[in-house]
């Protein structure tokens, strides 16, 4: 198959050009927005609209920020210490979840302090959002054509603009479809089960390490990197522990706290 041609650019006003993945990136901030709104009211915290703004600015620093310091330290260190003027240059790509991730946490850690709210709390929040981020930015990352997956022969392997001409998997689809939907709902349903702060946060930890170790078997590895060790990838690398360290406070916490218990009915 090859793949859709869809211009990257999908409006330009003069010297002014807007990307599909800029687009993306607005899209999922509107979600967290709005999902933290409506979490915030169900679980009567107090917060003010300006409030939940001020958290989704500190959120999305800690995506950008984060993200962009951890794929310079996890993915390309030596290019940018060869080339540091490159540093600031996100326009070129360059993000990493895992940066991202941490970025988040310290984010958080900051703003749970001056708002003095338990951390925990904040972080089960943000595991409704992220999966709806993740799957709006591999979106993105289709439409671009990067970041594609491994050489195939399966009916549905696509030919991306810029490569060797070989069919290769659409991982970013696979990835937009376990790391997007189904780990927004996952991670959904176990904070209106359970009744234990970090049950859903230490849920969304354990589901992406999952799935990403998964689909990294089906996308292309770093070239600058390849696999570590002859069989893992970088993503595997950084992702198992997220998998292996998420279960076990998963299994922990819930046990722990017990499910939810309806309110008995008025008669």
């Amino acid at each position: 198959m090859q793949i859709p041609h869809i211009d990257p650019v999908f409006l330009s006003i003069g010297p002014l050009q807007f990307r599909w993945y800029g687009l993306m990136y607005v899209l999922a901030f509107i979600a967290t927005y709005l999902i933290i709104r409506s979490e915030v009211k169900r679980k009567q915290l107090p917060l003010t609209t300006d409030d939940v703004s001020d958290m989704v600015f500190y959120g999305a620093m800690g995506v950008v920020l984060g993200g962009r310091l951890g794929y310079i330290l996890f993915y390309n260190l030596g290019f940018y210490l060869a080339n540091p003027l490159k540093l600031l240059a996100v326009w070129e790509g360059g993000m990493s979840f895992h940066g991202g991730f941490l970025g988040v946490i310290l984010a958080f850690v900051l703003y749970a302090r001056r708002k003095k709210l338990h951390f925990m709390t904040l972080i089960d929040m943000a595991a409704l959002c992220a999966p709806v981020g993740l799957g709006l930015g591999r979106i993105g990352n289709f439409i671009n054509g990067e970041l594609y997956g491994r050489p195939t022969d399966v009916p549905w392997g696509m030919i991306f603009p810029g490569s060797d001409g070989v069919p290769r998997h659409p991982s970013q689809l696979y990835e937009a479809f376990l790391e997007g939907a189904v780990l927004f709902f996952l991670v959904r349903f176990t904070s209106r089960k359970y009744n234990a702060n970090g049950v859903a946060g230490w849920t969304f930890v354990a589901g992406y390490g999952l799935f990403r170790f998964i689909v990294e078997f089906f996308r292309q590895p770093d070239a600058q990197i390849g696999f570590i060790f002859n069989w893992f990838s970088m993503g595997q690398f950084l992702s198992f522990p997220m998998f292996l360290v998420g279960s076990i406070m998963v299994l922990r916490l819930s046990k722990r706290a017990g499910p939810l218990q309806s309110s008995p009915k008025k008669n």
